[in-house]
């Protein structure tokens, strides 16, 4: 999907590669969609062109896949990826999932009771393609004062991990989904080394949150 979306620009996805064309994660949106209508949301009630969300700190956000049934906020559910200079973009992903998108959305029900009797529940699926610049160990954890000695040795995808593994337990997301692609002679192949953030798990809070809004609109209707 990427190599197609490279192709059809201009410039060939030279000028910001070829997640300018945002839509290489749409097989996975989809994928997650499905998982909701599954556990018996009506396809109505899944919205997957960048719907808005009210936040707090500003007046809205758009998300990848909003899942919204009889006025109660089901889901919303951000999709990302990194291929290729992580170096550059990891402080740019961390900010964007925790700043922009989940803070201000729980902010946003805490302070104003934006989504109502029933809190958001919001998901987190990233994609991280591995290569030798992902995978190299021992990376900088300098500052003016001390940092985690957590990180100290990790890789870029360990950080990644320990991100959404901490988004997970903290309950900033309440539900994620890690997936670490590489490319191969064979191939594209990949993995879900985060256990708390499987295919598996995710599902399953997928279908835990419909349960819970359903015995919900039942109590209301």
């Amino acid at each position: 999907m990427r190599g197609a979306q490279a192709a059809a620009l201009e410039d060939q996805g030279l000028a910001g590669g070829a997640a300018r064309a945002n839509t290489h994660v749409s097989y996975i949106t989809k994928l997650v969609a499905k998982e909701f209508i599954n556990a018996g949301i009506s396809e109505e009630c899944v919205i997957e062109r960048q719907p808005y969300l009210p936040g707090y700190y500003r007046v809205r956000k758009q998300w990848d896949l909003v899942v919204v049934c009889d006025g109660i906020l089901v889901a919303a559910i951000e999709f990302k990826s990194q291929v290729g200079s992580v170096g550059k973009n990891i402080n740019n992903r961390f900010e964007e999932a925790l700043g922009t998108a989940a803070t201000d959305t729980h902010a946003a029900q805490t302070k104003n009771e934006a989504y109502g009797q029933v809190p958001p529940w919001l998901g987190y699926v990233f994609v991280l393609q591995e290569t030798t610049e992902t995978e190299q160990e021992n990376r900088s954890v300098d500052a003016l004062f001390p940092t985690d000695p957590a990180f100290k040795g990790m890789s870029y995808n360990q950080r990644y991990q320990e991100m959404v593994r901490r988004f997970i337990g903290d309950g900033i997301y309440q539900a994620g989904w890690f997936i670490a692609t590489k490319r191969t002679e064979e191939g594209i192949v990949y993995n879900e080394p985060l256990a708390t953030a499987t295919a598996e798990a995710f599902t399953a809070q997928i279908r835990g949150r419909v349960a819970y809004v359903d015995a919900v609109r039942k109590a209301i209707n």
